[in-house]
């Protein structure tokens, strides 16, 4: 790994790439970053998802923590988001969720959170990975009775689920949907909640066997679930991934809500009602240019974050004391009810505006039409990762593609934070055209870059 944590936190293919060793170290680290500035032994909560690899990893960065004199309180399964909450509601220095989000099980990661329950500062990811890639001899280890002890926390998954409930005011009782767990972490929490909410619910893709997470399932392939919608005849499907920080929406009819139609749903309804701070949504740079146009449309101001992802969203909220922002691949942001993406909550207000307006959820969604957009994927060689940019080819292919489109649309690369995957997206006003694009960019890439077929 050429870098150790990327925004969102630190990933790789697990054992080979992030290992048992990284696992521990960073473990070690946290704890004595935290320690050395407090001058107390640390607490830290430690919850994963359902990876194979979930459970050594786990363990070895429990007792890296203990090694240096913390004490480690395992979650157990148990979504990202609620790492965030718990972190606080347990008076913990820090949490960490062991996981690789939407990626399949191969892969695996560490997200961190800080005692209020936000992103750790980049200021101490920064000394965290000085600390294990380049002078792990700096972190001390504990001896004696000063080291730490490990501990379970057997309630976190009901404190997690009963805080949602909380969060919500809506009668649900007549609202059928079904929920897609990808096999992942929100296979225990999403049916408790949705059911204590009042939704009568199907539940598919939760029974989790270690390597199946996000296999054909949750947000990767909203095919099973938009079967299940139809078979059901229910009034929405939730998508989540395999960590319940991002979800996507399926209408009654089949049809998807990305991260920006569930943005638009959501800032038209908050607006309408006055609970929009300053009128402001935030969203991502690679938001739908149809969504710039439709919020300028309907008095909405929009901010940008300076990139993707669940961090950058909530730095760019808390400047601006916003209250709604997210991504178009799922992650919302709604900071009255959550300090890092949750996909439980946000699909919640989704249905919430369902039962109070008595509209479908193919009428909420029409509030705004997208550009027509082409999203590729290319797996990049490891010699690339993080250099993809350097390769004349691909930058040329890139500009001639971005200049094409100007005025009518745009292009968008950018590489994944947590597999050595490059994303690509074209939008314009003519689907034929950004396709060419979007092709065109994906085979330079591929050639040069990737794994040509």
């Amino acid at each position: 790994m050429t870098k150790l944590f990327n925004p969102d936190g630190a990933s790789g293919r697990a054992i080979t790439e992030f290992s048992t060793e990284t696992a521990m170290l960073i473990g070690r680290a946290l704890a004595s970053l935290i320690q050395n500035r407090s001058g107390r032994p640390a607490k830290i909560l430690v919850g994963r998802d359902t990876r194979l690899s979930g459970e050594i990893l786990t363990a070895s960065f429990a007792a890296g923590c203990c090694s240096a004199g913390a004490d480690a309180h395992i979650l157990g399964i148990i979504p990202t988001p609620a790492v965030s909450y718990l972190t606080e509601k347990y008076c913990a220095d820090a949490g960490v969720s062991i996981t690789s989000s939407r990626n399949t099980f191969e892969f695996n990661g560490i997200k961190i959170f800080d005692r209020r329950g936000y992103a750790l500062s980049r200021e101490a990811i920064s000394e965290i990975e000085r600390l294990v890639t380049k002078c792990p001899e700096e972190i001390s280890c504990a001896d004696g009775d000063g080291i730490g002890a490990i501990s379970y926390e057997k309630n976190a998954e009901w404190d997690y689920v009963r805080a949602l409930m909380k969060k919500t005011d809506a009668d649900l009782n007549r609202i059928r949907i079904a929920v897609d767990c990808a096999n992942g972490a929100a296979c225990g929490t999403a049916e408790k909640f949705f059911r204590g909410i009042g939704a009568s619910v199907t539940i598919i893709n939760n029974e989790p066997d270690g390597k199946n997470i996000n296999l054909s399932c949750g947000v990767c392939d909203l095919e099973p679930l938009k079967k299940c919608v139809a078979e059901n005849r229910c009034h929405a499907g939730i998508a989540l991934d395999g960590d319940g920080g991002r979800c996507v929406i399926i209408d009654e009819k089949g049809q998807p809500l990305d991260g920006d139609r569930i943005i638009a749903v959501l800032a038209y309804y908050m607006k309408a009602n006055q609970t929009l701070n300053a009128n402001t949504c935030v969203v991502a740079q690679n938001a739908n240019l149809g969504f710039f146009r439709w919020a300028k449309e309907n008095g909405i101001v929009v901010a940008t974050s300076q990139s993707a992802g669940s961090r950058h969203i909530v730095e760019r909220m808390l400047v601006g004391d916003y209250n709604l922002g997210g991504s178009p691949t799922g992650h919302i942001v709604l900071s009255d009810c959550a300090k890092t993406a949750d996909g439980h909550i946000a699909a919640a207000k989704v249905l919430e505006i369902i039962a109070k307006s008595g509209r479908k959820m193919s009428e909420l969604a029409s509030v705004y039409e997208p550009y027509p957009q082409v999203a590729l994927n290319v797996e990049l060689r490891p010699e690339f990762a993080g250099r993809w940019q350097e390769v004349p080819a691909i930058d040329e292919m890139v500009k001639f593609c971005s200049q094409k489109l100007e005025g009518d649309g745009r292009v968008f690369v950018r590489e994944s934070s947590t597999s050595p995957t490059l994303r690509i997206i074209a939008e314009g006003r003519d689907r034929e055209t950004v396709w060419q694009y979007a092709h065109a960019i994906a085979k330079t890439v591929a050639d040069n870059a990737g794994y040509p077929e």
